[in-house]
């Protein structure tokens, strides 16, 4: 519909076919136009089937499009209710967060700690971004994550995971409950995917089951909390690091050797800028 927004060569050669066979082969399913002025401003959108969204929602197959999400975003059409599905991946954000975390914490604490999870081994992370971007993302969006997030939180204090010290509408202080019993609750809410990462981690074969135990009824093999994050964050790490290296090959084949080095070159610079800076 709008082929001035994309690399040339390839519609020529090849038209929406092939930008699709370059996003889904060698990218994560995804295809972002960089670069595009709209309503006299400039933006960056991507494009992508919306079963491929919902699938990454739902298991974070690649943990691109729903690492995203977990940040706030503004919903501009929504015929498929997209919001509502969020809520899984929202609620799967806290309780991985919250297995990463220590007994007590801020409010502050958690966003970025939530906001940091699909940026846990990004390649661009070692020398294409600001170092001190999950900071800026929190701080600047606070009252969006406290928004996005209030439910969850309202439930998990419900159910004695979490102790908050001060009223929700501000800065809070949280202590949260770090026993086996709460880790595996927490561990029942990632995905299905993360879930069978963990069990394949700790030799089992089965898949982990919704109820936080293997298939065959057996308790995770878990011995404590802490085997339980470092075991989650190594298959967070790892399907970060696969679908950012993808989906930044992709990008510069796709968006063509101007756009890409205009991108790349904006990036290193504010990845330089936040190095430099005291």
């Amino acid at each position: 519909m709008n082929a001035d927004h994309y690399a040339s060569w390839m519609v020529l050669l090849g038209g929406a076919k092939l930008i699709t066979n370059v996003a889904d082969k060698l990218g994560v399913g995804v295809h972002f136009n960089p670069y595009v002025t709209w309503n006299n401003k400039m933006l960056k959108y991507g494009v992508v089937r919306m079963h491929d969204l919902i699938q990454d929602i739902l298991n974070w197959e690649s943990f691109y499009l729903s690492g995203r999400l977990q940040k706030p975003v503004n919903m501009l059409v929504d015929n498929l209710d997209i919001e509502t599905i969020n809520s899984v991946n929202l609620r799967a954000a806290v309780s991985a967060a919250l297995l990463l975390l220590p007994p007590k914490f801020t409010e502050e604490d958690l966003y970025a700690k939530i906001c940091s999870l699909s940026y846990m081994g990004d390649v661009r992370m070692l020398f294409a971004e600001d170092r001190n971007k999950v900071k800026k993302i929190v701080q600047g969006q606070f009252d969006l994550f406290q928004s996005m997030y209030k439910p969850f939180l309202e439930e998990y204090e419900g159910k004695d995971f979490l102790r908050f010290s001060s009223s929700k509408n501000q800065l809070a202080n949280i202590s949260q409950d770090c026993g086996l019993p709460v880790t595996h609750s927490h561990i029942s809410f990632l995905p299905p995917t993360v879930r069978s990462q963990m069990g394949m981690k700790i030799g089992k074969e089965k898949v982990i089951s919704e109820s936080g135990k293997l298939g065959n009824g057996n308790e995770l093999g878990f011995g404590s909390r802490e085997e339980v994050a470092k075991c989650m964050q190594k298959a967070l790490r790892r399907t970060v690091m696969v679908s950012s290296a993808r989906q930044a090959v992709s990008g510069v084949l796709t968006v063509g050797g101007v756009k890409a080095a205009r991108y790349l070159t904006s990036k290193m610079c504010k990845a330089w800028r936040s190095w430099t800076r005291t």
